[in-house]
């Protein structure tokens, strides 16, 4: 009989931070179910770009703002690995999937910080919930933070709380599943140049340029900075970390 892979579940894993991660868990030769919102095609084309790195791959559609849509979620997610990955149950949740608003404290809108609060901190929160009796004993759950939580750059009022949120709830993951064998913890990322929050860092070069010049190692960061260590954290050799807060930033505003 062949030997199982493991299996990793990324949400937001068709795009942006989450591909990244999806394929640099995927070269470590660990199957990966990524979940998509809207964009099928562009989630199928990830999932045909993991399979050429020789692991099993599949999508599946999920609005993590829609907690009610979770236990139906979760039978999908079990006849996916009763069907494609001859297995019950899978060993890594990476809760990556996420939005950002841009909006002064002063004038963040009840709408704002509800969509915030739906997607940043009662999804991830409640997505881990339902999937814990199909998460392996021995298995990691990865949170992604913000730096702008241990920072303050204004507009992000909301969306820091929410990231400082699930920094809380990363450790008492730790702590009450630890009984488990399975590990949280959660990553930081810096400013990235992605399509995220409409793609500012990116687009914008006097941001960039600023961001860059505050930045111990003298740029904005990139996807391929964070990918690998989400992957890392689904590795037997990080099996002795948990709890911890991993912020990847350049080493951004010391």
């Amino acid at each position: 009989m062949e030997k199982q892979n493991k299996i990793a579940l990324v949400t937001g894993g068709s795009r942006g931070l989450g591909k990244n991660a999806a394929l640099k868990i995927a070269a470590k030769g660990i199957d990966v179910i990524l979940t998509y919102q809207s964009k099928k095609e562009e989630a199928e084309n990830t999932v045909a770009e993991i399979k050429q790195l020789g692991v099993q791959a599949a999508a599946l559609q999920l609005n993590v703002a829609d907690a009610k849509s979770f236990d139906s979620f979760v039978t999908e997610v079990k006849a996916i690995l009763k069907n494609t990955f001859h297995t019950d149950k899978f060993d890594f949740l990476i809760n990556n999937a996420g939005i950002g608003i841009h909006a002064s404290f002063a004038e963040t809108t009840e709408d704002q910080f509800d969509t915030l609060v739906d997607i940043q901190f009662k999804g991830p929160f409640f997505l881990t919930q339902k999937t814990l009796p199909v998460l392996n004993d021995g298995g990691a759950i990865i949170n992604i933070s913000s730096g702008l939580a241990r920072f303050s750059t204004p507009g992000y009022a909301a969306y820091a709380s929410m990231k400082g949120a699930m920094e809380t709830l990363t450790k008492y993951q730790a702590k009450e599943l630890g009984t488990r064998g399975i590990r949280s913890n959660i990553v930081a990322p810096g400013a990235i140049e992605t399509d995220f929050g409409g793609g500012v860092v990116r687009d914008n070069e006097q941001l960039n340029a600023g961001i860059a010049a505050n930045t111990a190692l003298g740029r904005v960061g990139l996807p391929d900075d964070i990918g690998g260590i989400i992957a890392f954290l689904c590795t037997e050799d990080a099996r002795w970390i948990n709890a911890q807060r991993i912020e990847a930033s350049g080493g951004m505003f010391l």
